[in-house]
């Protein structure tokens, strides 16, 4: 399927989706998850009208930035953030998903020029405590929002989560703690963004109450798994 009719029946899936749950599609940002996927395969959606992209491998991820630098676009990295590499996404990115200690936190706030705008930041959770996955506890959640919340450089957008395939109760649960912890924010208006839903679950996530839907195989077809990342 031609990469335009991909996009358009993903935009129309999150407008359905959003009809559905009596929210407005405005209030819903789809973020294409690039990873893998080609530079030029990205400047071809972008001139669709697509603006933010995610990526999950650093070095990938910088290589591409630099080969799409005359466009404008939004840059997510949505990735593990590891310690040693937060110089890099502070320098480049918009937005930074995968924080879920406070150290990190405070290397990016220290690491991010003066002269760019605040790094806009979610804080992983593993919402369903699985093994496999990266991100605080719920229960750590209100602490780092407090924390993080008052380092400067930084701007503290909400939550990102990736539950376990078909636990809808998940996106649920993820919404009640997005809506808790916003009481311990320092800049309370800052606290607008619930990542969650991707390619085969955004309807259900856009159902309770997700604002940003990470897409990728919907968009790009399958990942090039033998790409070296």
């Amino acid at each position: 399927m031609p990469l335009s009719k991909q996009y358009q029946t993903v935009c129309q899936q999150i407008a359905d989706a959003c009809q559905q749950a009596g929210c407005e599609i405005e209030n819903v940002q789809l973020l294409a998850v690039s990873k893998t996927h080609p530079s030029d395969r990205i400047r071809a959606l972008y001139d669709l009208g697509q603006r933010a992209f995610g990526e999950n491998y650093l070095q990938e991820s910088l290589d591409k930035i630099q080969q799409l630098k005359d466009l404008d676009i939004e840059w997510h990295f949505i990735g593990h953030v590891q310690r040693n590499k937060t110089k890099p996404l502070a320098e480049n990115f918009a937005w930074v998903h995968g924080v879920d200690r406070l150290i990190i936190a405070q290397r990016l706030s220290q690491q991010r020029p003066s002269d760019m705008p605040a790094l806009n930041i979610c804080l992983q959770v593993n919402i369903d405590g699985q093994d496999t996955k990266d991100g605080c506890s719920p229960q750590e959640v209100a602490d780092l929002v407090r924390e993080i919340s008052a380092l400067e450089n930084l701007k503290l957008r909400g939550l990102m989560v990736i539950p376990a395939p078909n636990n809808v109760q998940a996106f649920a649960d993820a919404q009640v703690l997005f809506q808790h912890v916003k009481a311990h924010h320092q800049q309370p208006e800052h606290w607008d963004t619930l990542s969650m839903g991707m390619s085969s679950d955004m309807a259900d996530a856009i159902q309770a109450g997700s604002t940003m839907v990470r897409v990728g195989t919907a968009l790009f077809g399958a990942r090039d798994y033998g790409k070296n990342t």
